[in-house]
């Protein structure tokens, strides 16, 4: 016997982004002549070509709205949750389905930890094992790669404790056990919400490229002010007061000061990246942590700050290191930014060029 799907059925129905070939309808022998319009959105699926990357966020944008609005869950938290599993799913090389949506649930936690059987699919021998798998379909079936499932998954779990921001975060919060997780949930949340979409690849050269500067790949090499370390970024020289930019969409996660990167600031991107600007003379007007911000726009300028206590400045020539750093949810690492920085540099020119 069929279990009850977790979302009612018509609804649901109405959320598939396409109809496969085994949710078709048996196509009656009068309507052969005419297809019906399920068939034919399926035939011209499969003859178009594959979608880019707008338009399957704009498809799933609109289910995360359409979820948003059937379980009470913001829109903008669900593309969140969805973004941070598929940044982890890349930081801890995690297997990946083919679907549209990244949630993970190891096998053991989608089936329940003491269930005989680990392939269960059935959702009522796994809702007796509390194991987290649902049937979002309505096919009976509680399967991990299965979109729909994935998301009635998870939204089950977010609302445990009720339908408020707060008790959404604690319900992650008992989830993941960790609150690096959550608060990086809240802060991709956070500028989902400020954009409206889901469309934020864009990046930035972090200086004009109209500016006089120059760089080369510097990650890696020795450090000696504070003792031995290595260098974490690229340097990149140019002229006291060159405006630094915004590299990508994002949050400020910090201002201040900072013994080695003087007067610095980070953002975080929706990938999961820090993105870390140091030995700024100064920033710009009224920044500060928890503001949002988009690629090009101005945070503050190239300077000689760091090496020694606040307000220290002029210990090496004027320039702009810049950092790139990848989070797995216990920690973070640096790895090199030159090629990113060379690609939006040459993004920047094609831009400009365009415009003129």
């Amino acid at each position: 016997m069929k279990s009850r799907s977790i979302w009612p059925r018509a609804l649901v129905l109405s959320l598939l982004l396409a109809a496969s070939d085994s949710e078709i309808q048996t196509v009656s022998a009068a309507s052969l002549t005419k297809p019906s319009a399920a068939v034919q959105k399926v035939q011209e699926a499969k003859q178009a070509p594959a979608l880019n990357a707008r338009q399957k966020n704009a498809e799933r944008l609109e289910l995360f709205e359409k979820i948003g609005t059937l379980t009470g869950i913001p829109w903008a938290y669900l593309a969140a949750v969805d973004q941070y599993e598929r940044t982890m799913n890349i930081a801890r090389k995690r297997p990946i389905h083919e679907g549209s949506i990244s949630i993970y649930f190891p096998p053991a936690e989608w089936v329940g930890l003491m269930n005989p059987d680990q392939q269960d699919t059935n959702p009522q021998t796994i809702a007796l094992f509390n194991g987290f798998g649902k049937d979002g379909s309505g096919d009976g079936i509680a399967d991990r790669t299965n979109d729909l499932d994935l998301l009635a998954s998870m939204t089950s779990l977010m609302t445990k404790l009720g339908h408020k921001e707060e008790q959404i975060q604690i319900s992650l919060w008992n989830y993941y056990q960790n609150s690096r997780s959550v608060e990086r949930i809240k802060e991709f949340a956070t500028i989902y919400s400020a954009f409206g979409t889901l469309d934020l690849d864009e990046h930035a050269f972090p200086l004009p490229v109209t500016a006089d500067y120059s760089y080369h790949s510097t990650w890696g090499a020795g450090r000696g002010w504070g003792g031995h370390r290595i260098h974490e970024g690229t340097d990149l020289f140019a002229r006291h007061g060159v405006p630094v930019r915004s590299t990508c969409y994002g949050i400020v996660e910090i201002k201040g000061w900072n013994p080695y990167g003087g007067w610095r600031i980070g953002i975080r991107d929706v990938n999961n990246l820090y993105h870390y600007y140091a030995h700024l003379s100064g920033y710009q007007k009224g920044i500060k942590e928890g503001d949002i911000v988009k690629p090009g726009q101005v945070i503050g300028w190239v300077g000689s700050s760091g090496y020694g206590k606040k307000g220290t400045s002029g210990k090496f020539p004027p320039h702009l290191h810049f950092g790139l750093y990848r989070d797995n949810g216990l920690a973070e690492w640096s790895f090199d930014p030159y090629p990113s920085l060379r690609k939006w540099e040459r993004e920047d020119w094609t831009r400009r060029k365009s415009q003129h």
